[in-house]
């Protein structure tokens, strides 16, 4: 658990999140239990909030949600995969991007069997939790996205950058103010997956690039380690770099070890 986050004080713990406070307007709800270690983060405004990703869904995360706030609540996914979308049932009101509408409309390209296989790998599921129901959630987003739009949350904007090669609508969050960048899959302390057929290591070098112009002093990644400073941005594009100069930024090339992270093509 990341140090610099500080446990919510007087909110009873779900046996399946772990929340932890980044400031007073913002939390992480993260699910260690699994392997994935993914976080979503809840973002409060003046008027609304924004629920960036809602995990796997194995369990209800509306439910520790819903002891965090009582402003609306507007779900918004970096991208559609089982482990970032599973509590967007509990949503209606949730943002996606145009690349990846499909996949909402049950054109995920990998069957339910292989998710429900990467669900239930290396992880302390809780007791009745049945696996053969779990479905990839489908639905119709309330709003599309692009990339280049402004999500205002009242006293608070979030700015939505469109950053593919994890996956085609990927998307990024930055919040200019803070110099907080939500990165999604695209920056993490562990194995980045750009081996998909749906993924495309070019457009994931060139997201980086995009990215790394910033005047980042926060990343908030989408799995493991929370306490990773700005400078990983900077190694993780600067990997891929070397990778295209040899000619290796390719689907099929191989793992490539860099220590505190590697790269899956």
């Amino acid at each position: 658990m990341n140090g610099s986050c500080r446990e919510m004080e007087n909110v009873p713990l779900d046996s399946w999140f772990t929340i932890e406070r980044m400031d007073d307007d913002t939390a992480v709800i993260s699910e260690y239990r699994h392997w994935e270690e993914t976080h979503c983060y809840l973002l409060s405004g003046t008027e609304r909030c924004l629920l960036i990703d809602t995990g796997l869904g194995i369990c209800d995360i509306s439910r520790v949600i819903d002891r965090l706030t009582d402003k609306p609540v507007t779900a918004v996914a970096t991208h559609i995969h089982w482990d970032h979308i599973g509590g967007h049932r509990h949503y209606p009101d949730f943002y996606a991007h145009e690349a990846e509408l499909d996949w909402l409309r049950g054109g995920f390209p990998q069957p339910i069997e292989a998710i429900r296989g990467y669900v239930a790998d290396r992880c302390d599921l809780p007791a009745g939790f049945d696996l053969s129901t779990y479905e990839f959630f489908q639905g119709t987003p309330s709003r599309v996205l692009r990339g280049g739009e402004v999500i205002d949350l009242g006293g608070r904007q979030v700015h939505v950058l469109h950053t593919p090669g994890h996956a085609p609508g990927h998307m990024c969050f930055w919040e200019a103010e803070r110099g907080w960048l939500y990165t999604g899959d695209l920056v993490y302390q562990g194995v980045l997956t750009a081996w998909f057929p749906s993924t495309d290591p070019a457009a994931y070098l060139h997201s980086l690039e995009t990215v790394a112009q910033l005047p980042v002093q926060r990343l908030l990644p989408a799995h493991h380690a929370l306490d990773v400073q700005p400078k990983l941005l900077l190694r993780v594009r600067d990997a891929f770099r070397h990778l295209k100069s040899e000619g290796k930024l390719c689907h099929g090339s191989g793992t490539f070890d860099y220590g505190d992270f590697s790269i899956w093509l």
